[in-house]
C-alpha cells in the first residue's frame, strides 16, 4: 500500500492496526521496546542539555534559569590557544592512527587466514585479541612501568648499546604521539580483523581453486579475491575511523599524560573534559563539544560520498 494511502486514514484506524500487529509481534516487540526506551532516555532526552552552549551556567543554576549568552562560549572558543593545541594534538594523533592503524588489523586478518595450522591459528587471534579486553588503567599502568628510567624499554636499550643513559620516555612530550598511536595499536588490531575474518570465512574458496589452476601467486590471490571481497566492510570501516577522527581516546590521554608531555597530549576530550569536570565550565566544555559534534557528522557524511563514489555509487550507511 502507498504511503499517501496510509496517512488518508483516520488516526483512530491507525493506531488499532498498530496494535493488531503489535500484539502479532509482541515476542519480538518485548525485545525491541526497552531498548528504544533507553536509547531515548539516555541519547535523545539529554540533547536538550546542549542548550547550556548557548548560556552562562553554573551549579547553582537550571537549565532553564541561565542566562542565554548566545555565540559568547563559540567566540571564546575561537580566540583559546590551548584549544586549538588540543585540536593540533588530535589530529596529529588521530591521522597517524588512521594511516597505521586502519591498514594493519588488515594485513593481520589476511596473516591469521592464510595460517594453515588451525590450532596455531586459534592461539595467534586468542594473543592478539588479549589487550583489547584490558582496559587502559592495567595497560597503561603496564607502560608507565616499562617507559621508567628502571623499565624494560629503557634496560633493552642499554644492553643493546642504543643509548648511554635512561630516560623516562612518557616525559618527554615529543615522543607522545608514537607512544599513543603504537599502544593503541597494539590494543586494538587483533580486536578490529574480526569483521575482515568473517568476511573471508565466506568468500568461495572456488575462487582460489580456480586461481591456483591459472597459476595465480598466493600474493595475487590476496590482491584480486580477498581484498575486494573486504572492500565493502573496509569502506564502512573507514567511514567510522574518518568519523571519530576528533574523538581520541580518553582513556588512553588520561591514563598516559602528565604535567611533562601535556603540550603534546592533551586531546579535545581531554580538554573537555578537564574545562567541564575539573573547571566547572560546563558551558565552555558543552560548547566545544556541540561543535566537534557538528565537525565529526560533516567527515561521516563526507567519507559516505567519497567511498561511495569509490564503491561505484553504492553508499555503504
Amino acid at each position: 500500500m502507498a504511503k499517501s494511502a496510509v496517512l488518508k486514514k483516520p488516526i483512530g484506524q491507525r493506531m488499532k492496526e498498530f496494535l493488531i500487529d503489535f500484539g502479532r509481534q509482541w515476542e519480538i516487540q518485548s525485545m525491541i521496546w526497552p531498548g528504544i526506551i533507553f536509547m531515548v532516555i539516555f541519547c535523545y532526552v539529554p540533547i536538550y542539555g546542549l542548550t547550556i552552549a548557548f548560556k552562562s551556567y553554573t551549579v547553582i543554576d537550571t537549565i532553564d534559569t541561565a542566562p542565554w549568552v548566545g555565540l559568547e562560549n563559540f567566540r571564546i572558543i575561537a580566540t583559546d590557544k590551548y584549544f586549538w593545541d588540543s585540536v593540533v594534538n588530535t589530529l596529529g594523533i588521530s591521522f597517524l592512527k588512521l594511516a597505521i592503524g586502519f591498514v594493519i588489523p588488515i594485513i593481520l586478518a589476511i596473516m591469521i587466514y592464510e595460517l594453515s595450522m588451525g590450532r596455531f591459528k586459534k592461539i595467534v587471534q586468542t594473543i592478539s585479541y588479549l589487550p583489547h579486553f584490558l582496559s587502559w588503567i592495567v595497560l597503561g599502568g603496564m607502560l608507565i612501568t616499562w617507559f621508567s628510567t628502571t623499565g624494560l624499554f629503557n634496560q633493552l636499550l642499554l644492553d643493546l648499546g642504543l643509548i648511554s643513559q635512561a630516560q623516562n620516555i612518557l616525559l618527554d612530550p615529543e615522543k607522545y604521539w608514537w607512544i599513543a598511536v603504537l599502544s593503541d595499536i597494539w590494543k586494538e588490531a587483533g580486536w578490529g580483523t574480526i569483521l575482515y575474518l568473517a568476511i573471508m570465512a565466506k568468500i568461495d574458496p572456488t575462487y582460489y581453486e580456480a586461481a591456483k589452476i591459472d597459476g595465480a601467486s598466493r600474493l595475487r590471490q590476496i590482491w584480486n579475491i580477498t581484498l575486494p571481497n573486504m572492500k565493502m566492510i573496509i569502506s564502512l570501516n573507514l567511514i567510522l575511523t574518518v568519523s571519530g577522527l576528533l574523538g581520541s581516546n580518553l582513556d588512553q590521554t588520561l591514563v598516559l599524560m602528565n604535567s611533562q608531555n601535556r603540550a603534546k597530549a592533551e586531546v579535545i576530550n581531554s580538554y573537555v573534559y578537564r574545562m567541564g569536570m575539573t573547571q566547572g565550565d560546563f558551558s565552555y566544555a558543552t560548547a566545544v563539544g556541540l561543535g566537534v559534534s557538528i565537525v565529526s557528522v560533516i567527515l561521516l557524511v563526507v567519507a559516505n560520498k567519497v567511498t561511495s563514489k569509490l564503491n561505484d555509487n553504492q553508499s555503504v550507511l
